[in-house]
C-alpha cells in the first residue's frame, strides 16, 4: 500500500487506496477529506490562515496549500478531478495546537487556523464530522484512502480512529 507523505504547506489527493499522512500538527492544521462512494480522499497541511495577509510575488507563484481559505478550494478541486463529488465530502480536522505559553485563544495561530479553516469548510458545503483540534500536543493525521478511516497520533496519547 503506497503511503503519500504531505508536508507542510502541501496536499495530496489520492483514489480508492493506499494512505496519506502529515507529521508535525502543531498550530498547523490538518484536513481529509474524504467521498466514501467513490473512494477518493484528500489530505492537506496548513500552515496559515488567510493568504489576503501576505503580499504575493509579482510572479504570482503563491503556495495555495500553505493558506486555509486557498488550500480547501485547491484540494477540492484535485478530488473532483479525480470523480469525487463536492456534496459527499465529509472533512476531519486536527491540529491548531497552543504549543506556547505566552499566547492566549484569541491571538494564537493555531486558534486562528481552527477557525479558518471551519470557515473555509463551510463556504464549500462540507460538512466536519470529527475534530482534533486545539490543546497543547502536536499530531499526526492518516487518511486511509480505501475505507475512509482516519487515525491521529497525539503526542503523548497514542492514536485515536475518527
Amino acid at each position: 500500500m503506497e503511503t503519500v507523505h504531505v508536508k507542510i504547506a502541501d496536499l495530496a489527493v489520492k483514489k480508492e487506496s493506499g494512505v496519506l499522512v502529515t507529521f508535525g500538527l502543531g498550530s498547523c492544521i490538518g484536513i481529509a477529506l474524504y467521498d466514501h462512494n467513490t473512494k477518493v480522499g484528500g489530505l492537506a497541511h496548513i500552515l496559515l490562515n488567510d493568504s489576503s495577509k501576505f503580499k504575493r510575488p509579482s510572479s504570482g507563484d503563491v503556495n495555495p496549500a500553505k493558506f486555509a481559505d486557498t488550500a480547501i478550494p485547491c484540494l477540492v478541486d484535485q478530488m473532483v478531478s479525480l470523480g469525487a463529488r463536492r456534496n459527499n465530502l465529509v472533512a476531519r480536522i486536527a491540529g491548531g495546537a497552543s504549543l506556547f505559553n505566552f499566547q492566549n485563544e484569541t491571538g494564537n495561530v493555531g486558534y486562528k487556523n481552527i477557525e479558518a479553516v471551519r470557515a473555509a469548510l463551510k463556504e464549500q458545503g462540507i460538512k466536519i464530522s470529527s475534530e482534533a483540534v486545539g490543546g497543547k500536543c502536536g499530531r499526526t493525521m492518516r487518511l486511509f484512502v480505501d475505507s475512509g478511516e482516519v487515525k491521529i497520533t497525539t503526542v503523548g496519547e497514542g492514536a485515536v480512529k475518527s
